[in-house]
């Protein structure tokens, strides 16, 4: 079926915090892109070994770049990017868009996170707090070229700060992971999946092929892998100007606290007290 836009992706997206697009790219154009993914991947693990899942940003290597030209410049995607958000939000530039990947070896899973907040050492939580509503900020895409079940949310966080099971599960900065060190292939799954499930309201994004995910990557969010389910996922910022001079900003400024000593701050201080 022919994706439709409608109001439903608005709504979901100022209360849900994500939405999808669903069906949004074209078979034709799915085809190219999963032909330039497999280049992807192959160099991905070639400069960065086989359990690399990323590789961004894709304009920096010897890849065909017309998929991806052609994908920024659908115009069914633009549109409804500019319903939700507004038309100057952008999509798929040549600085930041980059593509998933499965694992080769063993299945991972990052910490669960909000953008920014929970995985920018040395960023002035201030800063954060100041513009986590600016509709500007922090919005993100992730566009399956496989059936893709690899990212969890919590649905309306991004509303808020968090909630007492959430300080309750992650009371202290930097986040830990699962402790996968010196276990099986089955044992890190099982871990991978236990620690997804661990943080109260935690579901599933769950994606088809040719699906787009738009979401604030500012609510809790992770990516959890396994190598026997290919991956390739375009993902990018959905960028403004705005947000491209709070980054140039804040970088820089996170990069000298981190020289002076300063790492995460905790968005729930009592809790380093108790």
């Amino acid at each position: 079926m022919r994706f439709r836009f409608s109001d439903r992706h608005i709504d979901e997206y100022y209360t849900r915090g994500a939405t999808i697009f669903r069906g949004i790219v074209p078979p034709a154009l799915l085809d190219d892109l999963r032909r330039a993914a497999d280049q992807a991947r192959e160099i991905a693990r070639q400069k960065f070994g086989p359990q690399t899942q990323r590789l961004q940003p894709l304009s920096q290597y010897e890849i065909n770049q017309k998929p991806f030209e052609d994908f920024g410049n659908l115009p069914e995607l633009r549109d409804a990017l500019s319903r939700v958000l507004s038309p100057q939000h952008t999509y798929a530039t040549t600085e930041m868009l980059g593509v998933l990947l499965e694992p080769a070896e063993l299945p991972y899973c990052t910490m669960w996170h909000r953008d920014w907040r929970d995985n920018i050492s040395g960023l002035e939580l201030a800063q954060w707090d100041a513009v986590v509503h600016d509709i500007n900020l922090f919005n993100q895409l992730n566009c399956a070229l496989y059936e893709d079940s690899s990212t969890w949310i919590v649905s309306g966080s991004h509303l808020r700060r968090d909630l007492p099971g959430e300080v309750a599960r992650f009371p202290h900065r930097p986040i830990p992971g699962p402790d996968l060190e010196h276990k099986s292939p089955a044992e890190r799954e099982r871990l991978c999946l236990e620690y997804c499930q661990s943080l109260p309201g935690a579901e599933h994004l769950w994606l088809d092929a040719g699906d787009f995910a738009l979401y604030r990557n500012s609510l809790w969010h992770i990516g959890n892998y396994v190598p026997y389910k290919k991956r390739a996922t375009l993902h990018d910022a959905v960028d403004t100007p705005q947000f491209k001079a709070w980054r140039d900003k804040v970088i820089p400024e996170a990069a000298r606290r981190r020289e002076a000593g300063l790492d995460f701050e905790n968005p729930n201080p009592r809790q380093e007290a108790a």
